[in-house]
């Protein structure tokens, strides 16, 4: 299967905790970051979700938000350090290419006056955000 979604990671599943409805899986991506989803148990009980297992953790590239300095207190679980490759300034949108370390880029996109707000170059550090809804999990 081919998928549209830009941002599609090989990581390994460090802890699986069911709730009620939902369970938060937290993975280890190849550069070392941590990133949690949250999976309905019927998903998690479908792709048999167990710590050691690896997965491809998948985040829609329009799903991501992008921030300079340092993050404060926020409910958002995902916060992915990684330093610009590359922007590119659309009519509207910006693609930014941001490297995370173990081989990994990320592509986030957002529009291009908050880019432009946020004075985006090559170079520089940023922390890429994602809720932990927004977090896909594929195995196989």
């Amino acid at each position: 299967m081919r998928l549209s979604i830009r941002n599609q990671f090989p990581a390994t599943i460090t802890a699986v905790a069911r709730g009620e409805v939902m369970a938060t899986v937290r993975s280890r991506l190849a550069g070392g970051q941590e990133v949690t989803a949250a999976v309905t148990l019927e998903g998690a009980d479908e792709l048999e979700l167990a710590e050691g297992q690896p997965v491809t953790v998948l985040i829609k590239a329009t799903e991501l938000a992008v921030a300079t300095g340092e993050v404060g207190n926020l409910s958002i679980r995902n916060r992915i350090p990684g330093t610009i490759e590359s922007i590119t300034h659309g009519a509207v949108m910006t693609t930014i290419k941001v490297d995370i370390g173990g081989g990994d880029t990320l592509t986030a996109v957002i529009t291009k006056e908050a880019a432009q707000d946020l004075g985006l170059a090559d170079g520089d550090p940023v922390t890429a955000l994602v809720k932990s809804t927004e977090v896909s999990l594929a195995i196989g």
